[in-house]
């Protein structure tokens, strides 16, 4: 007969299981929360490697609040933290993420924009004085009296404005779909509308409610130091109807008409079919004086500065002015109010969501010394 196990040997046996059974349920849970925190930074990883949408915004509790509560579902209590949003200036004034998006896409489309001086105004208008003539100067002595100098003219700038707009429509499905990145659809849409729209007044806009174009300032054949404030300067081809026997050398002359220090950031301005016709130009040697870019992404060139295709340039044809050259960034200036405003408009087209976006610019010729004109004329 096998003698009892004594008592303490048992207790200490269950005590050993015990201790077992504890330390195998927390090994299993901190197993546990190791594969969870595991499976959290995958997500995380698979998350940051998507591919970011070109353009998109830094999704901040006011975009936030503007793109799902406004502009997706209608909602105007989210419009709190926006300041101006004023229903009664025409719409919200979307938050700095999307208007600085709109504005960096109208520069990349917008010809004129991209090569010309663009301010940033508080208010509908913008003033700006500018020297006719120069300040005066002259050399004396160290002990000498200085004389006054002539006080120098000046000409007030006062670009002429418009309240351009575009009108955007998505499909309620559109808008219920979460995937669909509104923020970038609507940006692309204002700026393709904006650019379709400021670029022809940039040319040839005549100043009411919308800016005044290059093109609408008056020409002369007179240099720059005879010709009036305002007045750009025009060279003729030489023919009536087009380019005379050498074409070239016209456009040699319009770019050593330009004041040397304009010459430095200047680039050409003209249409595709005015172009087409330019690039075919060969100097006597039978070299073209078109170069075409030779990096990726660089403009191509004529007589050694960049081209710059605005559609809204005329033709080549009797009387126009195909054809600019100059510093646009001296020569030609932008003034905007910053704030684009949006108004929601669900009811005029059901089931389209219409996004009426409406922005004040401005626009007129700053320096009339630093464009110059071909025109086509004997």
């Amino acid at each position: 007969m096998e003698s009892p196990v004594p008592t303490e040997n048992l207790e200490a046996s269950f005590d050993l299981v015990a201790r077992q059974d504890a330390t195998e349920a927390t090994v299993e849970a901190i197993r546990t929360d190791v594969e969870d925190v595991k499976s959290r930074l995958d997500r995380i990883s698979r998350a940051a490697a998507r591919p970011v949408i070109a353009g998109s915004v830094a999704a901040s509790p006011e975009v936030k609040g503007f793109v799902e509560g406004y502009l997706r579902h209608g909602r105007e209590t989210e419009l709190k933290s926006i300041s101006g949003a004023v229903a009664a200036d025409g719409g919200y004034a979307v938050p700095r993420e999307i208007d600085a998006l709109i504005a960096s896409r109208l520069t990349s489309i917008s010809p004129i924009r991209s090569i010309a001086q663009v301010v940033q105004t508080g208010s509908a208008g913008y003033r700006k004085l500018v020297t006719t003539g120069g300040t005066a100067s002259g050399w004396v002595s160290e002990t000498a009296v200085r004389p006054q100098t002539d006080t120098p003219g000046f000409a007030e700038i006062a670009p002429p404005t418009g309240e351009l707009y575009a009108n955007p429509a998505a499909s309620q499905a559109m808008l219920d779909d979460a995937v669909f990145d509104l923020q970038s659809w609507l940006a692309d849409e204002i700026a393709t509308e904006f650019a379709r729209a400021e670029g022809a007044a940039f040319v040839s806009g005549d100043g009411v409610n919308q800016p005044k174009g290059f093109l609408s300032a008056p020409t002369s054949t007179a240099g720059d130091a005879a010709r009036t404030f305002g007045t750009l300067q025009h060279l003729a081809s030489g023919d009536a109807s087009g380019f005379d026997a050498a074409p070239d050398l016209k456009l040699i002359d319009l770019v050593h008409a330009l004041k040397s220090g304009h010459r430095q950031g200047a680039s050409w301005v003209m249409n595709s079919a005015t172009l087409a016709e330019v690039r075919k130009l060969k100097t006597n040697d039978g070299a073209f004086v078109w170069q075409p870019g030779l990096v990726e992404g660089q403009p191509d060139r004529l007589l050694g500065y960049p081209v710059v295709e605005a559609e809204d340039m005329p033709d080549i044809a009797a009387g126009e002015c195909p054809i600019a050259f100059g510093n646009f960034r001296a020569g030609y200036l932008i003034a905007e109010r910053s704030a684009t405003a949006i108004l929601r408009d669900p009811y005029t087209n059901k089931p389209f969501v219409h996004f009426y976006a409406t922005k004040r610019i401005g626009g007129q010729v700053l320096d009339s010394d630093a464009i110059k004109l071909l025109k086509i004329a004997a």
